[in-house]
C-alpha cells in the first residue's frame, strides 16, 4: 500500500494520499479518524481482539465510512454501499472515467496497523 501524508497548505490540516487501489483510505483517515485518540484506540483494540481470536470480525461504523476487521484483512467501505445505494451506470464508468471514486478497499491487518501508527505519529495523536 503506497501512501503519503501531507499538511494542507491552506488549512494546515493533515491529508493522506493513497495509490488508486487504496484511495478510499485517505478520506477515511481524514474524516473518520482525524486526530481522535479515542477512535484510534478503539480501532487498535478491535484489531487486537480479532487477532487474539476473541471475536471473528469487528465492524466500526463511522459517519461516512465503515471499517471491518477480520483475521485476513481490514476492509473500508463507503456507508452509501451499506445503505444499498447503486453504483453509477456502466456507461458513466467506461473509458477509465471515475466519477464517484473508489467505494471500498482492503489491506492486510499488519499493514493497516502500521498505517494507523504512522498517521498517529504524523498528526501527533
Amino acid at each position: 500500500m503506497e501512501y503519503e501524508f501531507i499538511h494542507d497548505a491552506i488549512t494546515g490540516g493533515a491529508k493522506a494520499k493513497f495509490s488508486l487501489e487504496h484511495q478510499i483510505v485517505g478520506p477515511w483517515l481524514e474524516i473518520e479518524l482525524g486526530q481522535n485518540t479515542a477512535k484510534l484506540e478503539e480501532i487498535l483494540t478491535a484489531i487486537d481482539l480479532v487477532e487474539s481470536g476473541k471475536c471473528q470480525e469487528k465492524l466500526i461504523t463511522g459517519h461516512e465510512y465503515s471499517l471491518v476487521v477480520n483475521q485476513e484483512d481490514v476492509h473500508i467501505q463507503a456507508n452509501a454501499l451499506l445503505n444499498g445505494e447503486e453504483k453509477l451506470p456502466e456507461e458513466f464508468s467506461e473509458d477509465g472515467m471515475n466519477f464517484d471514486g473508489q467505494d471500498s478497499s482492503s489491506c492486510g491487518v499488519e499493514d493497516f496497523r502500521t498505517l494507523l501508527l504512522s498517521w498517529a505519529k504524523f498528526t501527533k495523536v
